[in-house]
């Protein structure tokens, strides 16, 4: 009874600093949960931005010079030095900016810890440490934390002190290697897959600590990292590789065990096409109009599909190139075989059906007016998974914080500006 009614405290008194500092007064599942993030760049703020959406009560620190992902462009919001990069993965969030370096930032920080549940960081293994500001401080501070640091490789091994980026990551651990047209060479994927990966690993780690935690009363430490996370990833061509010693090739569009399942030349842009099974394949050829090809020996079945590749995409190939995109998406359009056109932005937010599920969210913002970002994709039917407000600016919310989430007062707030522990 006692841990449920901490857990009761804990839920107003968030609800109430949501609704006394502009978080919207619509809670979200995790509004009892209030989180200390240390993170920046991509991979940690992603985690920390889904736990934002669900309500929790997101407070980012930030050095005195900021985040250096909000340095990261053009383009920039307009008269300010705050990129559109670092808006995509920080929303839902408050900005209190600290010198982790002095010993009065060092004491916000131990305050902050000592209030909240789940504290995010991504600094190299054992630099936090250094800082004093580290698990083995915090957990003295508050043993019941969640403490989840997300590293380049983690926090053993040769390159546990090796500096680690998404495309680092993904080089090492066989996603580039897998990745480019046949024939030619390795290519990144368009955005920092790996980096969002992991931080959906993190947060899904992060919740069930939480869970233990309610169980147990126990607070734990979480090691996530980005090469582990990219090599786990690599499902089937890990699998078989390990087990039968095949090594990845490059298929573009393609996919390596069943044909036809890639993009086509259309007459005016691509369109991709997957066939699963037979059904779907023939149902395919029907819609063409090549039926002679569903029971032809070369193509009869996926095994003899994939033996014959270069044969039926050439086939294919030479029918789809004859349309446009639009016009093999109406003759697709109630087809029992996965197919979509292969869109560029434009196309994306300009598509009936990503209007109709109202996706894009349009949130007010100090400096922009207003910004648009793609809100939560994930749907709950109780809970308010949302994006409620915009990016922070850089310090916004520190005075906000120390005020009503640490209750300092007036004097101690102004002595640490003069002192500059906070910005």
């Amino acid at each position: 009874m006692e841990g449920l009614r901490k857990i009761g405290a804990i839920a107003l008194r968030t609800q109430f600093v949501v609704s006394r500092n502009g978080f919207t007064s619509k809670a979200g599942l995790l509004s009892d949960v209030n989180v200390l993030d240390l993170s920046r760049v991509i991979a940690g703020p992603v985690c920390s931005m889904t736990l934002g959406d669900l309500g929790a009560n997101v407070i980012k620190v930030e050095s005195l010079d900021g985040d250096e992902a909000r340095r990261w462009g053009p383009p920039f919001i307009k008269d300010t030095k705050d990129s559109f990069y670092f808006l995509s993965v920080n929303r839902n969030k408050k900005s209190i900016c600290i010198d982790l370096k002095s010993q009065e930032g060092k004491k916000v920080i131990y305050d902050l810890a000592r209030k909240c549940d789940v504290v995010v960081e991504n600094f190299l293994p054992g630099k936090l440490d250094q800082l004093e500001v580290g698990y083995e401080k915090l957990k003295t501070v508050n043993p019941k934390l969640i403490y989840c640091a997300i590293t380049g490789f983690g926090a053993t091994g040769p390159y546990a002190k090796k500096p680690g980026y998404d495309v680092i990551a993904s080089a090492m651990g066989g996603f580039l290697n897998a990745t480019g047209e046949r024939n030619g060479d390795p290519v990144k994927a368009g955005v920092a897959i790996t980096d969002v990966t992991t931080g959906l690993h993190a947060f899904g780690a992060i919740m069930t600590a939480l869970y233990y935690r309610q169980k147990t009363g126990k607070g734990q430490k979480i090691d996530c990292n980005l090469l582990s996370t990219q090599i786990s990833s690599m499902i089937n061509i890990a699998t078989i590789y390990l087990n039968c010693g095949i090594e990845a090739q490059r298929w573009g569009t393609a996919h390596a065990n069943l044909v036809p399942y890639q993009a086509f030349k259309t007459k005016d842009g691509h369109i991709v096409i997957g066939t699963g099974s037979n059904a779907q394949f023939a149902d395919f050829c029907k819609l063409i109009n090549k039926e002679e090809l569903i029971n032809d020996e070369r193509f009869k079945d996926n095994s003899n599909r994939v033996e014959n590749r270069d044969e039926i995409i050439r086939i294919l190939s030479e029918i789809i190139i004859t349309k446009t995109t639009k016009e093999w998406s109406a003759a697709f359009k109630n087809a029992s075989f996965p197919n979509g056109p292969v869109n560029k932005m434009k196309d994306v937010f300009e598509d009936e059906h990503v209007k109709a599920i109202g996706l894009v969210k349009e949130l007010s913002h100090p400096d922009a007016g207003s910004v648009k970002v793609v809100g939560p994709p994930t749907v709950y039917e109780l809970g308010g998974n949302d994006a409620r407000v915009a990016p922070p600016k850089l310090g916004q919310h520190t005075r906000d914080i120390l005020s009503n989430f640490l209750g300092y007062h007036e004097k101690k707030i102004n002595g640490l500006y003069e002192s500059k522990a906070v910005r």
